[in-house]
């Protein structure tokens, strides 16, 4: 695959995998969703690869979910909401050696859920993070839900989700959302550092381990698919629409108008 919307590189045994859309802060489409498909998948199953680094380019954002000009009802790529989200997913769990989210920015909604999945986070000073789902009519009925839930705890999950407030690293390191938080010039470094860590580690071992830790949630992949598909009628509701529109125009939605609550 020839890559447009990521960045790939190999060094130190260590694969890089960078959304490069800066222009959107690092928002994905379709065709980034893939890329990333691919790109974990070839790293994951690389047996000379140890481990593998997802990070956004430059120092605005990490990722920052779907892209809303990409999204019109459905998004514009494959899969159950146009996004083979489940896909992506599913792959950051079961390649069998350990995914390190570097949050140098912003790491919002979809991209927050990206950060949360990986095995483990290493955050900038810089960082946010949270979620935005209900604010532009959206939500991620699965990892993004029950498995942040099994991070932080119900009642933290359901204040992220619920209010759609942003967390500094500091908050987010606090409540398990990240492993450690570091000065912003020192994070490439902190990175390089743990992953030669897990190059001196049996492969066998962590692979067992990963499998392992991921045992006790795998529930979870059949509520997400099955959230999916609600989440894709969602979609074509003049409710949800009216979260993009919102979103787009730059002002606050007025979903009720569309439920019949008054407010």
């Amino acid at each position: 695959m020839i890559f447009e919307d990521i960045l790939y590189e190999e060094r130190d045994s260590t694969a890089y995998i960078s959304i490069n859309r800066p222009q959107v802060m690092n928002a994905f489409r379709g065709r980034t969703m893939d890329e990333l498909l691919h790109a974990i998948m070839k790293a994951g199953w690389d047996k000379k690869i140890a481990s593998i680094v997802l990070t956004g380019t430059g120092d605005r954002a990490f990722c920052t979910g779907g892209d809303q000009s990409a999204h019109s009802g459905q998004y514009d790529g494959r899969g159950t909401v146009g996004l083979p989200v489940e896909e992506v997913h599913s792959a950051i769990r079961d390649v069998p050696k350990p995914v390190i989210a570097r949050v140098q920015g912003y790491a919002i909604g979809g991209g927050n859920v990206l950060a949360t999945l990986c095995d483990m986070t290493i955050a900038s000073e810089k960082a946010v993070f949270g979620q935005v789902g209900p604010k532009v009519g959206s939500v991620d009925p699965g990892w993004g839900t029950a498995y942040l839930a099994h991070v932080v705890g119900e009642k933290k999950a359901r204040e992220i989700w619920y209010l759609c407030r942003r967390y500094t690293a500091q908050e987010a390191l606090a409540m398990g959302l990240c492993n450690t938080v570091v000065p912003h010039d020192q994070l490439d470094a902190e990175v390089a550092r743990w992953c030669k860590e897990i190059v001196d580690k049996s492969p066998t071992a962590l692979a067992i381990a990963k499998r392992s830790f991921n045992a006790s949630t795998e529930h979870i992949r059949g509520i997400g698919s099955l959230g999916l598909q609600a989440l894709s009628l969602y979609y074509d509701t003049a409710e949800s629409k009216e979260g993009v529109r919102a979103f787009l125009e730059k002002r606050l939605p007025d979903f009720r108008q569309w439920t019949g609550d008054s407010k």
